[in-house]
Order: structure tokens, then sequence, then C-alpha cells
């Protein structure tokens, strides 16, 4: 795998350091702790998304799904052996995990269930008014300005 060198992006831009410090650990990480268990990430809607994690033989009991800040971290915690079984195969993974995945500022869970062996997590995008675009005026003479909401659909 390659290195990168992200100071040169450090000496000239301020406030990403959360960006660079996330494609620093997306590199590092090997691909043997990231494959399990598999999942998708997929659009569902302007501004509403879903992640679909493959946990068969996993119980909601086991598993646990929490947003801490702009991750996402959901676990599954294998319940003790309840009995020694012998395999002449075992391709059904039984191991507990813990899978992280990054989320864009005002992305928040907005639910989850379980069905047929996989996870489903939505996401919703939701914007606060204060964080929307707005066009600044330029008055005439002194420093007077008027504040237009700009968001589409609505008349200035």
């Amino acid at each position: 795998m390659h290195a990168f060198d992200f100071s040169p992006l450090y000496r000239s831009t301020v406030g990403f350091d959360r960006l660079f410090n996330l494609l620093d650990s997306t590199l590092r990480d090997d691909d043997a702790s990231v494959s399990y268990p598999p999942y998708n990430i997929e659009v569902t809607g302007e501004d509403q998304y879903r992640v679909t994690l493959a946990v068969a033989g996993f119980s909601r009991d086991e598993l646990t799904i929490e947003q801490r800040q702009n991750t996402l971290v959901v676990a599954g915690k294998r319940a003790n052996a309840q009995e020694q079984k012998q395999f002449l195969h075992r391709g059904i993974a039984a191991r507990s995990f813990e899978r992280r995945i990054g989320l864009a500022d005002h992305v928040k869970v907005a639910g989850a269930s379980l069905e047929n062996g996989l996870l489903h997590i939505d996401l919703l995008r939701e914007i606060p008014e204060a964080a929307k675009p707005r066009r600044i005026e330029i008055g005439a003479g002194k420093a007077q300005t008027r504040v237009v909401d700009v968001t589409p659909g609505k008349a200035a």
C-alpha cells in the first residue's frame, strides 16, 4: 500500500483535520479487519442512506448500535458458547465484531431493524436552518446588510 503525506494539505487549509485523519486511518486499516461482517451502504433518497450488515447468527440482544459524534459504531458480541459442536466445515463466522463508519455532519440514525440475518440502519441528513446557504445583499453608503433566504422553493 502507498503512503501518502498530508502535510502540504495541513499547511494550506484550516479546519479539515478531521477529514485528513479519516483519510489517514482509512489508508492504514488492513483488509482483514474491515471485511467482517460484510456490509452495504446505499442511497435511499435525497439525504437518506441505509447501512446493511450481514449478521447471520446474531440475535437482537447480541447487537448494539451507537452514534458517537460523527461515527456510527455497530458491535456484535456473541454470547458464551452454549454448547460444543463438532463441525466438518464452518463457513458462518461466529466471532464478535465492531464496525465503525464515519458520518458527515448532521447525519443522524433514523432507525434500525433486523430481518433475515440482515441489520438495516437508516440514516438521515438534517441540515439545520443556520447551516443552509443564504445570500447577503450589499447596501449603499454605510455598512448596511440584509440577509435573504435562498432556500430552493422559497420566494425571496
